[in-house]
């Protein structure tokens, strides 16, 4: 086992770990939020051979135990850097999908199900899981930046400014009451 590497293996497992997350930061909001939600075993077996591929990318044709050093410290560093970016709400706007309203005061949204690449079982599923026994229970169903679906219930008045960064939570009625 090598543990020694040269500088230009060095500089090379940084840049492929650089260029390896962006990519996977593009592909990630191009194929959407939900990409990152809770996974079948099918999105399991998908994501382990994702990151085979993309640690057998970034170590190259070095695979000694500094270069797999170099580029975890890489991998953190881009993530803090990365955190600390999205600090800035115009940069968490272009990093990030927004929040998008699936359902809107019991009525399903088809349009935003398909930007969503949601189909109605897994909505079914969701509203399942929170305890909602009806569409007509729901005030608002909003797919979250995580990739998670939050459910808000009929029956208490929703603050706008809950909303404010909900793609589609016009399509909610005026002055919500939730009743």
């Amino acid at each position: 086992m090598r543990i020694g590497l040269t500088w230009t293996d060095a500089g090379t497992v940084v840049l492929s770990t650089v260029v390896i997350y962006l990519a996977f930061l593009v592909l990630i909001r191009i194929v959407g939020q939900r990409a990152l939600a809770t996974m079948s075993s099918f999105d399991l077996a998908a994501a382990v051979a994702l990151g085979a591929v993309m640690g057998r990318a970034v170590l190259g044709y070095t695979p000694t135990l500094l270069a797999g050093l170099i580029g975890m410290c890489t991998l953190f560093a881009l993530q803090t850097g990365f955190r600390l970016m999205r600090r800035n709400s115009r940069l968490e706007c272009l990093m990030s999908n927004a929040p998008l309203l699936l359902m809107a005061d019991g009525a399903v949204l088809h349009d935003n199900l398909r930007k969503a690449q949601i189909n109605e079982d897994e909505l079914r599923q969701k509203l399942r899981l929170a305890s909602v026994h009806r569409y007509g229970d729901v005030a608002a169903v909003i797919l979250e930046r995580t990739g998670d679906i939050s459910v808000l219930r009929r029956g208490e008045a929703i603050d706008p400014e809950f909303l404010a960064d909900v793609k589609g939570c016009d399509r909610l009625r005026p002055g919500h009451s939730g009743a």
